[in-house]
């Protein structure tokens, strides 16, 4: 089996740029038709906003998701996780392989802050079993993310059988980094292990973009092995990713473990 899959995962800062000065929807779908990842996982991905429809000339017709994916992604998941009287926004998947099934799990911790586990089960051709995928953006609170962290592991081990491949990715707001015993927690309870502290010895560094410093967004992987690995800041292989959103990227290429 040599089917290989290339994931992208990136907070898109409701497609304005870091200073919510400009809006860069239309660049941003650029650059990732560009990158032609098979699988994309979007964070603060924008369904509805009536007022920034107002205020840009230039606002998409269409919801973020649906924006981005037109004449690439055959499937569209988005999981709304907090309304507004503007409008909407919550996660994204979007899938080149065909979806069997998804879910999108409410895991807010207070009433301040709504978050979702989005999870789907894509359909990869020449793979025995189904990719179990989960787009996360956990709290900025220290207990709201201990408590994501449990209710994903929770949610997964119900979900999944312990053998099936799994992708975890997404902005984890993981202030800490190797201290805060995230990956140690994902590995114990799902066998899940960070693709760029496996491949590099530290996670990536992503925010804020302009100059990373802190390890926020992650892929966590199981069942699968990992071909290659990459940071969207900056330039990457003479594209630049610099003013699209306050976090950089990560690219991952993989395939069935066997």
């Amino acid at each position: 089996m040599s089917t290989t899959v290339t994931l992208a995962t990136l907070n898109i800062h409701k497609g304005l740029s870091p200073l919510n000065r400009k809006l860069v929807i239309h660049e941003l779908r650029e650059r990732l038709h560009g990158l032609d990842s098979d699988i994309l996982f979007l964070q603060e991905v924008q369904g509805e906003h009536a007022r920034h429809g107002r205020r840009f000339s230039d606002w998409p017709e269409l919801p973020q998701h649906e924006h981005i994916a037109d004449g690439r992604y055959r499937e569209i998941i988005y999981g709304l996780n907090a309304s507004h009287r503007h409008g909407h926004h919550g996660n994204a998947i979007l899938s080149a392989f065909p979806v069997v099934n998804w879910t999108n799990r409410n895991v807010s911790h207070h009433r301040f802050e709504r978050r979702g586990h989005l999870m789907a089960r894509l359909e990869v051709p020449g793979w025995p079993r189904p990719l179990t995928c989960v787009c996360v953006h956990l709290g900025l609170l220290q207990a709201s993310r201990v408590m994501q962290i449990e209710r994903l592991a929770g949610f997964l081990q119900e979900a999944c059988l312990p053998d099936d491949p799994l992708i975890v990715a997404g902005d984890f707001n993981d202030w800490r980094a190797r201290k805060s015993g995230v990956s140690a927690g994902l590995f114990a309870t799902l066998g899940l292990t960070e693709v760029f502290e496996a491949r590099h010895g530290k996670p990536a560094r992503t925010f804020p973009a302009a100059l990373p410093v802190l390890s926020l967004d992650r892929i966590y992987a199981r069942g699968v092995s990992v071909v290659s690995a990459a940071r969207l800041a900056g330039v990457v292989h003479g594209v630049s990713w610099r003013g699209l959103s306050d976090h950089a990227g990560l690219w991952v290429e993989f395939s069935f473990a066997t």
